[in-house]
């Protein structure tokens, strides 16, 4: 799309988005502050995920489109209080962009020559830019409000840079066979009595930590693994309800056995 065309849509979002925030605009949208949005960004960003795992173009540009109103929303309410609007959400990341690749944008002063180099001088310059406070945490620049996956991988990929990690990938294999048969035992109590739920919780939380890290010693990211297998779980338990369907039923008036041999049906067909 030549330039001239994208300002033109680009800034017809800008105004739809006003409207509907305007006076005469849509009561709901009106309503919204950018706490409210918060479950929206994220619903927006997973269907993103989803889009790129199935490999689908125009549902990929759909469900862009959905995440850039977000943006373009969040602008709005910023606008209009005053802090800031769209182009500076732009000009700032624009200019970080610039800052952060000297080896692109001046190769006078830096080179780099591989993935690695790029992203230990992108850390470097992070750490210049942060002021300091009384008290700097290394996990500090770690969102709250990311997944518990993604914040324990963030976490353990922090303390690993500072020298926290285990060495050899064997230790982390047996930390998880550790972690589960210390799960096992806690859970084997409580099926006993009854009374040991938050340390059996604990413990299993334990194992997700566990295997986040053994992911990240693979190079596999445990968020991106579970949105893959949820997709594939979704994908396959919907073939087996369209094959009901045609038969005049649902999952609900259907027994474990029909659903299973039609879920198997569905990962043949991956193959």
């Amino acid at each position: 799309m030549p330039a001239k065309s994208l300002n033109h849509e680009i800034n017809r979002l800008r105004e739809i988005t006003a409207t509907l925030r305007g006076e005469n605009g849509c009561p709901w949208d009106k309503e919204q502050d950018h706490q409210t949005l918060v479950p929206y960004l994220i619903e927006e960003s997973q269907e993103v995920i989803e889009a790129i795992l199935k490999k689908n173009d125009e549902l990929l540009k759909e469900e862009l489109g959905d995440l850039l109103f977000q943006v373009v929303f969040h602008a709005r309410l910023a606008e209009e209080r005053n802090a800031f609007d769209l182009g500076d959400i732009a000009k700032g990341i624009s200019d970080k962009l610039v800052f952060r690749h000297p080896h692109v944008f001046r190769p006078e002063e830096l080179t780099l020559s591989s993935s690695q180099e790029v992203v230990e001088n992108w850390e470097k310059i992070k750490d210049k830019e942060k002021k300091q406070p009384s008290f700097s945490s290394i996990f500090e620049n770690v969102p709250e409000n990311f997944s518990s996956l993604l914040k324990a991988e963030k976490y353990q990929k922090k303390a690993a840079k500072v020298g926290f990690d285990w060495e050899k990938i064997s230790d982390v294999e047996e930390k998880v066979r550790e972690e589960m048969e210390e799960f096992l035992v806690e859970f084997g109590r409580t099926k006993v009595d009854g009374s040991n739920q938050v340390r059996v919780e604990e413990e299993f939380g334990d194992i997700l930590f566990s295997l986040v890290n053994l992911g990240r010693h693979l190079g596999i990211s445990a968020e991106s693994a579970l949105t893959r297998t949820n997709a594939k779980f979704k994908q396959r338990f919907e073939y087996v309800e369209k094959k009901l369907q045609v038969q005049g039923k649902t999952p609900v008036d259907s027994n474990l056995e029909e659903m299973d041999r039609f879920w198997n049906e569905a990962k043949e067909l991956e193959k």
